[in-house]
């Protein structure tokens, strides 16, 4: 049996998401490579398989391993080969291959949907699509016409898209000097020499800002989607506000990684929609946007109501109006409408500078 699974085990014409795919998870014997690794040590790399990796890689979709072998003949040999760097968080044991692709999308913080899985073996394909349905399952014999897809193909590819396994390679950094770290939380933080700048939006935003509305789940009010064209067309409009968020600390940027729309009623503010990108959900930022819009409503006399859809990830976004003082005062169908009740917005943490460049706004 060949071909492509898409989530929850249907055909490819199932219409799945454009750029739907954030990490491919690669077997390495008779896939990545020519040969069984512990059979025959003179194993073959597949320079086509290679160079697709590479394509994705700099189309921002990252890369991992989820293989049955030796773990240290594997790394050697992805080392000798010169590859190593390319893939996150490898899965190399005996373990079946959906345990290894959950602790790969543990690891990189995504959904399990956002994974693709590429082996020859029909039967480690049939294992991951009957414990984990929503994994897009690909034939290594497919490549790499199967790796064209839309689901794998992004719409724009932006700066934090071209950089982004080296952002996530960042991250392993950090989590590892957070790991060694004695104190709390908050002491490490203030460690990071985190910037926190929050902008308009302006036109070169906007590639940046569609690819978070599709991408972000787990810190996304509504789950709602928005094209660069609608974005635009809301930059410009004088009943609406449209903020970027960029973070940087000593290890590097992060790059843009929260996006807010207010709409400007006669009687409230509407925030239409906060998102911040999962990468940064440890280190409080969402809060200080937040505020910031807080802030901003305050000053023009206005109170603030909040947009939240609850789309079975976004908890974490549900908890962060709560601890902002919102509270629920009506529903539209699944839209949550909430409303800001408290007179002073608490101040950013002192472990981040702010920096607020001007909206317009009195």
């Amino acid at each position: 049996m060949t071909g492509i699974f898409a989530p929850g085990g249907a055909a490819t014409g199932s219409r799945p998401k454009r750029g739907q795919i954030k990490c491919v998870v690669w077997d390495l014997d008779n896939t990545l490579w020519d040969g069984t690794l512990l059979e025959d040590g003179n194993v073959r790399l597949r320079d086509d398989v290679v160079a697709e990796i590479r394509r994705l890689d700099r189309l921002g979709v990252l890369h991992s391993v989820a293989s049955k072998n030796d773990e240290d003949a594997a790394l050697a040999k992805l080392r000798e080969f010169g590859v190593e760097e390319l893939f996150l968080h490898p899965q190399i044991s005996w373990n079946a291959k959906s345990d290894s692709l959950r602790r790969v999308a543990e690891a990189i913080n995504i959904g399990i949907d956002a994974l693709a899985f590429v082996d020859d073996q029909e039967f480690e394909r049939a294992e991951v699509a009957a414990v984990l349905p929503e994994v897009t399952c690909v034939d290594a014999a497919d490549l790499p016409e199967a790796l064209r897809e839309a689901r794998f193909q992004p719409r724009f590819v932006t700066d934090e898209s071209a950089r982004r396994r080296d952002m996530y390679r960042s991250q392993i950094v950090r989590d590892e000097r957070e790991r060694d770290f004695v104190g709390t939380s908050e002491d490490f933080l203030a460690t990071l020499d985190m910037t926190l700048v929050i902008a308009p939006a302006a036109e070169a935003d906007l590639q940046r800002a569609e690819e978070l509305t599709v991408r972000t789940n787990q810190l996304n009010s509504t789950g709602v989607t928005y094209s660069y064209e609608e974005l635009d067309a809301l930059r410009g409009s004088p009943d609406h506000l449209l903020l970027v968020a960029s973070l940087t600390d000593k290890f590097g940027s992060y790059g843009k990684i929260g996006v807010c729309l207010v709409e400007k009623g006669d009687q409230h503010w509407y925030l239409r929609l906060l998102l911040m990108s999962c990468r940064v959900m440890s280190r409080g930022v969402g809060t200080i946007l937040l505020g910031h819009v807080m802030n901003l409503a305050a000053q023009a006399g206005k109170p603030l109501r909040a947009d939240f859809v609850e789309t079975g990830r976004n908890r974490m976004m549900q908890i962060t109006y709560a601890f902002a003082g919102f509270t629920e005062v009506g529903r539209d169908g699944a839209n949550v409408v909430l409303q800001s009740t408290v007179e002073h917005v608490q101040e950013p943490p002192s472990y981040v500078r702010v920096i607020l460049e001007p909206t317009g706004e009195v």
